[in-house]
């Protein structure tokens, strides 16, 4: 595969996935791992994209945040697979808080018991929630439409009533350095007291969110369990492991 054609092949990848690590390079192109590596040098001198370790991610901006409908179209198969082990952790009569977000919602169907009570900044979650008369608690605060989540000081202040023994929380981007973060500020807010008032931490993002960074921090990893799915390369998963409980999950 000549040059050219490598380049196209990789920025299509990028494209449709956000982040890609180097081993699908290697099988999508059948070139070598020094080639690839070469190939993405070139890629990000030329502003194409952005180096990650073990890979590459698009170029975003920091404060731009893909839709729900955006959202819900991509890695379905691995977004089931971490809701369904995170639901897993749900025990009778817990309290919990489940953030807005695709990820999350998709852990509906597999929470094993209904005699829980759920708190939620998600209007279709708690929609679907009433269905199975699961006791539901909707936060106050205004209504964002692109991520249909509550945020605002009514969310901040309706949720600092409560207290959970578990919060299951949606990320952005999950980095080394600069640990969880989300586009929105609003956003974090939220997500950072539903950290400060729950017993246990989970956050669920698959893995194409890794060595990805956005507008607003929420927490350092080593404040949360990370439950995520098998695309991260075993050198990825050792080195996250040594900063946060990593959960991963077969998708």
């Amino acid at each position: 595969m000549l040059t050219p054609e490598r380049h196209h092949v990789i920025l299509s990848l990028l494209k449709e996935k956000d982040v890609v690590r180097i081993h699908e390079l290697v099988e999508a192109t059948g070139a070598s791992e020094s080639t690839i590596r070469r190939d993405l040098s070139e890629l990000e001198e030329q502003r194409l994209l952005k180096r990650v370790h073990g890979g590459a991610s698009s170029l975003q901006n920091k404060i731009e945040e893909p839709t729900v409908l955006e959202k819900a179209v991509k890695r379905e198969k691995e977004k089931t697979a971490i809701a369904r082990y995170a639901a897993s952790l749900v025990q009778e009569r817990d309290s919990i808080f489940i953030d807005a977000g695709t990820t999350t919602y998709q852990m509906l169907p597999f929470l094993p018991y209904d005699n829980i009570v759920v708190v939620t900044n998600g209007p279709d979650m708690a929609l679907q929630l009433i269905k199975r008369n699961i006791k539901t608690i909707l936060i106050g605060g205004e209504l964002k439409a692109a991520t249909l989540s509550l945020v605002g000081r009514d969310a901040l202040k309706t949720i600092s009533q409560y207290r959970f023994d578990k919060c299951f929380l949606g990320m952005n981007g999950v980095d080394k350095h600069h640990g969880l973060t989300t586009p929105d500020p609003d956003e974090a807010y939220v997500k950072q007291l539903a950290l400060q008032f729950s017993d246990e931490r989970f956050v669920l993002c698959d893995s194409d969110k890794f060595s990805r960074v956005t507008f607003a921090k929420v927490a350092d990893l080593r404040e949360v369990t990370v439950i995520t799915d098998d695309g991260l390369s075993q050198e990825e998963q050792q080195s996250y492991s040594r900063l946060t409980n990593l959960k991963v999950v077969k998708a």
